[in-house]
């Protein structure tokens, strides 16, 4: 069976945390938008390989509202025209996918939905096309179809696929079987046995999913189709959200245990396309380019008498001297070091981290906003020092603080500053002051970025001494 052009609907999973990356990695910036493998983030990366408008259509991006903004900024610096569709909260990948279908069939029921996770690797696009091209015609006839990757060493962190009988000419295969995580005998047996990684990546017509969902997971298809049908457009700012109390109602489940492991209409395309989960630093490593050494070198880091090491700096300088096999990555305010058959349990650490309350965790030293970003400079009992940066055309919201005064010195650009009735723009080496209580707003209306220093002093410095009472983001 024939596709159209343009059938495809990609829908990129991107709201995920990914925080076995970690320092790199946190819940306020998570994999999928960090600079990982090449100069783009995987989600970039992700959306380019979707951009062929003779195969695709414009992609649906599913990720959550803390997360839109750089969806959104990051689609434009590619280029791509994308639709930001906002989950209320994370519910696993079964009602994100259902929610997805549900929202893609308003329109055609039929529509072919190829369903990418933003944070994986694909070193060979043309490789990845020819497989999606395959898994098109399958689909398109009624099966919902998996990509079955050809294992390239006996991996214990992969689930795996068997395949079965062979569905025409197509190049598609039965799923004779699933298989999880197994350990390393295990997965030996499986490579010997000719079974494939499960890629977690899926194309499918709508209307099938959803009534695989009906017979497997009913209670997820039916939050999802509500959640679809009551989802609204943010008319300023161009997110779709989704209905927050139907979304909610959706068990939290996994495609692969909602429908996937339970379906008989289900098949596996087998590829080599050089992908990636990107699951670990360990992965990192495979997919860098190593020196003489056998090391990955990123950053400002020196290596001596160093083999077969990853080492990564954001920021500081970092030097290693007689260790091998290790994994050493710097950011401004973490470091991780640990050796690179252990980097898999990172997670553990996180988790060790987040009981006791380490805010690295979760947030950068420097955090980003729709309108530019922030870092932590410098911080006393009553006092921090931020520096701060916002975007050309961007601006803060009008708002007060009732703990905190600040000084603003302009360094680079041009501001618009409000401070109650006064309007001013002040250039660099300029100041102005801002008083407990003042109403105030900081904007840039220069063609450059605007930096500058902020001092704030005061009884209470933490962001939530913010009252918004105007804001362009339609943040709370």
């Amino acid at each position: 069976m024939s596709v159209p052009n343009g059938a495809i609907t990609p829908v990129v999973l991107a709201g995920g945390a990914g925080t076995r990356l970690w320092p790199v990695s946190r819940d306020s910036l998570p994999k999928q938008f960090q600079r990982l493998v090449g100069p783009l983030s995987t989600y970039q990366q992700t959306l380019k390989r979707v951009a062929d408008p003779v195969r695709f259509g414009q992609p649906v991006v599913m990720t959550n509202a803390e997360l839109r903004f750089f969806a959104e900024n990051q689609a434009k610096d590619v280029n791509a025209a994308v639709t930001v569709l906002l989950e209320p909260e994370r519910r696993n990948s079964a009602p994100a996918l259902a929610a997805a279908a549900a929202f893609v069939g308003r329109t055609d029921p039929a529509a072919l939905v190829l369903a990418l996770a933003a944070d994986h690797v694909i070193l060979d696009d043309a490789a990845f096309l020819v497989a999606v091209d395959a898994a098109a015609a399958v689909a398109a006839a009624g099966d919902i179809v998996t990509f079955g990757m050809a294992p390239t060493y006996p991996a214990t962190g992969y689930g795996y696929i068997r395949p079965g009988a062979a569905i025409g000419e197509t190049g598609a295969r039965r799923v004779a079987a699933f298989a999880e995580k197994p350990d390393a005998a295990t997965a030996a047996r499986y490579l010997a046995e000719g079974c494939l990684w499960n890629s977690g990546n899926f194309l499918f017509r709508a209307d099938v999913l959803l009534a695989e969902l009906d017979l497997y997971a009913p209670a997820v298809a039916e939050a999802a189709r509500a959640a679809a049908a009551g989802a609204v457009t943010d008319t300023a700012l161009g997110f779709v959200r989704l209905d927050a109390k139907s979304f909610r109602a959706a068990p939290v489940i996994s495609i692969d245990y909602a429908v996937m492991e339970k379906t008989d209409r289900i098949a596996v395309v087998p590829a080599s396309f050089g992908w990636s989960d990107v699951g670990s630093w360990e992965a990192i490593y495979d997919l860098g380019g190593t020196d003489a050494a056998g090391n990955v070198l990123d950053g400002p880091v020196e290596a001596v008498d160093t083999a077969g090491s990853l080492i990564r700096s954001d920021g500081p300088v970092v030097g290693v001297i007689g260790l091998d096999d290790v994994v050493v990555v710097a950011s401004p305010d973490a470091v991780l070091v640990t050796r690179r058959s252990l980097s898999g349990e990172v997670k553990t650490l996180v988790e060790r981290l987040r009981a006791r309350n380490h805010h690295q965790v979760s947030s950068h030293a420097r955090c980003y906003r729709p309108w530019g970003s922030y870092e932590s400079i410098d911080r006393g009992d009553r006092f921090q020092v931020k520096r701060i940066v916002v975007e050309p055309g961007a601006r803060l919201s009008l708002q007060k603080h009732m703990h905190r005064a600040e000084h603003w010195v302009v360094v680079r650009g041009t501001a618009e500053v409000t401070i109650d009735d006064d309007v001013r723009v002040l250039s660099e080496n300029q100041s102005v002051y801002v008083p407990l209580g003042a109403v105030h707003r900081l904007a840039n209306p220069g063609k450059i970025p605007l930096e500058l220093i902020e001092v704030q002093t005061g009884s209470y410095l933490e962001e939530d001494d913010i009252v918004r009472l105007e804001d362009v983001y339609a943040r709370a």
